[in-house]
């Protein structure tokens, strides 16, 4: 019984200490646009590699990618050969398929390497929408100027001329929605932001319009 008890204790305290950590990573909402403009790199790639690397308590996962397209990060490295993760998903460690997707990755360069985490944005590539697609290649460099902020709860209003309120997160329970996959916060003319959506290039003369 005393055997059987300790036992108990020991699974336990083990499945408390692997709850503890799986939570720990924790990512607050960002827009694509912002995700895109906060980032050093931002890729098109696929992985045909991978490797554990045996650094910190929990390992470092090494990415070999081929790299098809970058969109952000020319002058900081031109050619990304590796992307670096967390090797535990409970560390923001992301976990990519090799040689299956095309994924969009999007990180930060530090000491030469770039890494990436699930509080980036990285996603398959097919998933993406066509605004999506067209706010890397375009849009979004231009909204790099412009603040995104999150609304979520009412009322929200903007609180200076280069801001454009998010309002997925009052319909999608805090996550990203329509906004997030069709739209692009656009400077227009004398610093106003606003959100944009078409085929056709920015009207310049739309000013401070807040709400798709």
């Amino acid at each position: 019984m005393t055997a059987w008890l300790g036992f108990l204790a020991l699974a336990l305290c083990s499945w408390s200490l692997r709850d503890a950590v799986v939570e720990a990573c924790t990512c607050v909402p960002i827009h694509p646009q912002d995700a895109f403009c906060n980032s050093d790199i931002v890729i098109r790639a696929k992985v045909v590699g991978k490797k554990l690397m045996k650094d910190g308590p929990f390992g470092t996962m090494r990415y070999t990618v081929k790299q098809m397209k970058m969109y952000r990060g020319f002058q900081i490295m031109p050619h990304v050969q590796y992307i670096y993760t967390e090797a535990s998903e409970s560390l923001c460690g992301v976990k990519l398929e090799v040689n299956k997707y095309q994924y969009l990755i999007t990180g930060r360069v530090y000491e030469g390497k770039v890494y990436t985490g699930l509080c980036n944005w990285y996603e398959k590539w097919d998933r993406l929408t066509l605004s999506q697609r067209k706010g890397l290649n375009h849009r979004y460099h231009l909204g790099c100027g412009c603040k995104i902020r999150p609304c979520y709860y009412l009322p929200c209003f903007a609180t200076s001329k280069n801001e454009c309120i998010w309002t997925d997160m009052l319909s999608n329970f805090g996550h990203s929605g329509y906004q997030a996959k069709h739209y692009a916060c656009i400077q227009r003319v004398e610093g106003y932001c606003s959100w944009y959506r078409g085929w056709a290039p920015p009207d310049k003369t739309i000013i401070n319009a807040t709400d798709p």
